[in-house]
């Protein structure tokens, strides 16, 4: 079985670096993928209220015993708050839903899934967040697809930055501004769509195959290998055993500083997925 390390956040809880995704996958089939990624080794999931499959996910926990005791404080339990349900009373009603469908008594991380900032109302779930830390029920506080001038707008309103930042993230797309926001401000960065779902595999007429050629490795390897390399969490997602088996498997190779410069060189200037300024999941 793979040790995953760990990355320290700035509360003190430590995130296994690899998680599985399950972003697009199915409340029936959610189970069966979730309990073939614990029997690999996965001692991360993550889901949100807006896939629509955290009851999937708690009926995977439950199925393996990872549902509550020893096992589940071996696991890291990653959900999201739908952004129509962002306000203080709402975010408390919303969390007492998915915290029955996961069947579990707590959370490791409870995230803002998007900023809205046409209708922002993160200051008051903070507020909401911070009740649930305090009551145990969370134990980590998160955002996602925030960039600098929300974590900024947060913290003036809070005095708090999240622990981490879960952001689109890959190859073609690096962020750089936000990844650098966030390491000069204590925040781990967590890539979603690590390899732009599957976009990036064949970025750089040849980079990226090239590079796998060189260590016997997929591609797919090459890409999640840069991002551990860069200290960045990655939560793939596969409903393959074969799949989350190799997306676990990063530890038996390293890449060269030129490698790296080659991969970093593929930054362009187009997200594959949605613009945090403008989009809601409600």
């Amino acid at each position: 079985m793979t040790a995953v390390p760990k990355i320290d956040l700035a509360d003190g809880m430590g995130i296994p670096q690899i998680g599985l995704g399950v972003l697009r996958v199915a409340d029936a089939d959610t189970a069966a993928v979730v309990e073939s990624a614990l029997a690999l080794g996965y001692r991360h999931i993550d889901t949100a209220a807006g896939y629509g499959n955290e009851g999937g996910v708690g009926q995977a926990l439950k199925n393996t015993g990872f549902d509550s005791g020893a096992r589940r404080e071996s696991l890291w339990l990653t959900t999201k708050l739908r952004d129509s349900e962002q306000g203080y009373d709402e975010a408390l009603r919303a969390f007492d839903r998915q915290i029955a469908l996961l069947g579990s008594d707590y959370v490791d991380l409870y995230m803002i899934h998007w900023p809205t900032p046409f209708d922002w109302r993160a200051k008051q779930v903070w507020r909401a967040f911070r009740r649930l830390r305090s009551e145990g029920r969370v134990r980590s506080l998160g955002v996602c697809n925030f960039l600098p001038e929300h974590l900024r707008r947060l913290h003036q309103e809070t005095g708090e930055y999240p622990v981490v930042d879960q952001i689109e993230l890959h190859p073609t797309w690096q962020q750089r501004e936000t990844t650098a926001f966030c390491e000069a401000h204590g925040i781990a960065v967590q890539a979603y769509s690590p390899m732009a779902r599957g976009a990036d595999l064949q970025a750089g007429k040849g980079v990226i195959e090239g590079i796998a050629a060189r260590h016997a490795v997929s591609p797919a390897q090459v890409i999640l290998r840069w991002h551990i390399e860069n200290g960045t969490i990655i939560i793939p997602k596969s409903v393959h055993a074969d799949r989350q088996a190799e997306n676990l498997d990063l530890f038996g190779f390293r890449l060269d500083e030129d490698e790296h410069a080659a991969i970093d060189a593929l930054d362009g200037p187009e997200r594959a997925g949605h613009d945090p300024m403008t989009f809601t999941y409600a």
